[in-house]
């Protein structure tokens, strides 16, 4: 295994570090417990957008902290969910008491782990589950559909409606609306290595692919011979039509999302073979996002996220954000 590290255990912290290095005039990080906060909280009287997951997916969670999107993101261990009270400490750091909204995707311990802290946080609180990824029904980490890039929009435009003041039920709704209207699916050419584990989470054949891998390496909907980029492109896009069902010429937004070691070039070309593919449906592509924004530590892949755009989450998606990996309209 080869990683620019000092120690393994010492990741997160020096991680964080950076992070807090590069961005200090949008993020503010505390170490104990771990959590990242935008430099101006709390804003008063905005609902606090609060999310978190198991460090490896960069830039998600942290990335997105900042005006537009996320007030707070509670980073875990590798691939590990955050405890309660980084989660609750990190909601009490945000609280401009108007309420605190949980982004949560959909695996046990995120969600196990959000609802504890809920119960010991004081004052008005929801949480969104964001389970967008149509690959599986069920897997050894979650119960039902897994929460993967699409929660990247999930946080834009809840977070650009946050912070145009929409108040705590209202952002709750918004939230599972666009949750609903979005799919995603990924592809691995390679595995991913945790650190700690020192070798690869699954073994994969030079001439093979994944096809609905999960974004820590679980299973897909199978193993197959390693295909071109249009035929990936045709059946990642085809699920995801048949569980959204946009309609023709509905305008959507297509996200073509890096797992981490996928070139930027690659990730243009899966792009321009997705548009193809929507094309064919009937579908007008009004909104769209190509890069690294909710990856598989090393893993070489990508996946396709679309999300169905109404008038109202169109306006959100154009809104200003500033953050550390999302910025538009500042």
């Amino acid at each position: 295994m080869k990683k620019l590290i000092n120690a393994v255990d010492d990741i997160l912290d020096e991680s964080l570090r950076g992070f807090e290095a590069a961005h200090r005039d949008l993020v503010k990080v505390s170490l104990n417990p771990k959590y990242v906060i935008r430099a101006d909280a709390p804003v008063h009287g905005k609902v606090a957008l609060v999310s978190g997951g198991g460090s490896g997916h960069e830039p998600l969670h942290a990335g997105f902290v900042g005006r537009g999107m996320l007030d707070a993101a509670c980073p875990g261990e590798v691939f590990t969910s955050p405890t309660p009270d980084q989660m609750l400490a990190a909601a009490q750091a945000v609280d401009g008491g108007a309420g605190i909204l949980f982004i949560v995707k959909n695996y046990s311990g995120d969600v196990m782990n959000f609802e504890m802290a809920g119960d010991m946080l004081d004052g008005a609180h929801a949480s969104v589950v964001t389970n967008d990824d149509v690959a599986v029904e069920d897997s050894l980490y979650t119960q039902g559909r897994r929460g993967v890039a699409g929660t990247v929009v999930v946080e834009k435009v809840v977070g650009a409606a946050a912070e145009q003041g929409l108040d705590l039920e209202g952002c709750k709704a918004l939230g599972a609306r666009v949750n609903a209207a979005t799919g995603s699916m990924g592809v691995a050419l390679t595995s991913c290595t945790v650190p700690a584990a020192g070798k690869p989470t699954f073994e994969i054949g030079d001439d093979e692919m994944e096809m609905g891998v999960g974004i820590h390496g679980e299973p897909g909907r199978r193993r197959v011979a390693l295909a071109t980029a249009d035929e990936i492109a045709a059946e990642m896009v085809g699920a995801i039509v048949e569980a959204i069902a946009p309609g023709t010429g509905e305008p959507v937004l297509l996200f073509v999302n890096g797992m981490g070691a996928t070139p930027l070039m690659e990730l243009y070309l899966m792009y321009h073979a997705a548009t193809r593919q929507c094309a064919d449906r009937g579908l007008t592509i009004a909104r769209s996002l190509v890069g690294n924004y909710c990856t598989s530590l090393d893993m070489a892949g990508c996946s396709i996220t679309i999300t169905r755009l109404d008038d109202e989450m169109l306006r959100l998606w154009d809104a200003p954000v500033h953050t550390a990996s999302l910025r538009w309209g500042c």
